[in-house]
């Protein structure tokens, strides 16, 4: 779908106005599919999950301010990358860990708690590493993520509480619902930036990879320094490596106008990094790494 808005953008671009209402779908669709072990396992290994949101928090955010003050970005695609890198992980990591043999409970995990703290973590981060470039109000910022992020999850979660017996048979359908909301997010903001993607993005796609990298590399790392066994060591570092970057871009369009570029850099990750954790999952699943 990239490939095809980036050929025919005009019939993609006007997604862009719906990219919050996207991402809360998709979030909504998250709420729905949480059920009450994924919490039990939460309580059944603190721990793991404490070390692994630190991580997630610690590593990609500072690895994206890193990269984008090393290689000098322009302000808007400083932006964009640190988005991306403050952003909480993404629900693909859960697929990426399955495919690996990995801890998935861990996976998880990790995701729902990295998410329910994103309203407090991502917009301080944002904040504190952006200011460098562009104005950040924090409160917009958490007005933003509280509203296509912890609404729509808490929503999922209460629907599901009070109508539990007359929606399981339709949950099943709540992934591909998703799925296809983060797909339509990142088909708009391809065909709205086609032409600045034409001159620039080679060099987002090199910056994209290098962070994605750092980020699985680092978490692969950390955990094997914190004597993490096989299994919640692969969760750890695709987990870390992998980010909601769909909330990147919805972050872009909600307070960035001004910085069109911003959204570049999270649109071109959630295709790379599907990519990346695919190939990841199959070298660790090998033992090759």
């Amino acid at each position: 779908f990239s490939v095809i808005a980036f050929f025919i953008p005009d019939n993609f671009s006007w997604m862009t106005k719906y990219t919050a209402i996207f991402l809360g779908v998709a979030m909504f669709g998250m709420g729905m599919t949480i059920q009450a072990e994924d919490f039990k396992n939460i309580l059944l290994q603190p721990k793991y999950i404490l070390v692994g949101c630190v991580l997630q928090y610690v590593i990609m955010p500072l690895t994206a301010w890193g990269i984008a003050y090393g290689l000098n970005l322009e302000p808007d695609l400083a932006l964009g990358v640190i988005l991306v890198g403050c952003c909480p992980g993404g629900t693909a990591s859960n697929v990426i860990t399955y495919i690996a043999d990995g801890d998935v409970p861990l996976s998880v995990g990790m995701t729902i708690v990295s998410t329910l703290l994103a309203p407090i973590f991502t917009p301080f981060l944002v904040y504190a590493l952006a200011g460098k470039w562009v104005d950040v109000s924090l409160l917009l910022m958490f007005k933003s993520v509280v509203n296509v992020i912890l609404i729509p999850i808490l929503s999922g979660l209460i629907i599901r509480h009070l109508l539990r017996d007359y929606i399981q048979k339709f949950l099943y359908i709540m992934p591909l619902i998703s799925a296809t909301s983060i797909i339509l997010i990142i088909s708009g903001i391809i065909g709205a930036n086609a032409s600045k993607i034409a001159t620039c993005g080679l060099l987002v796609l090199a910056v994209v990879i290098l962070h994605n990298f750092a980020g699985i590399t680092g978490g692969l790392i950390a955990a094997k320094l914190f004597k993490f066994e096989y299994k919640k060591a692969t969760a750890v570092a695709i987990e870390v490596g992998m980010q909601n970057s769909g909330l990147a871009v919805s972050l872009a369009v909600a307070n960035f106008a001004l910085n069109p570029l911003a959204t570049l850099p999270g649109a071109i990750f959630s295709v790379w990094h599907n990519i990346s954790g695919s190939i990841f999952a199959g070298l660790r699943k090998r033992k090759k790494l």
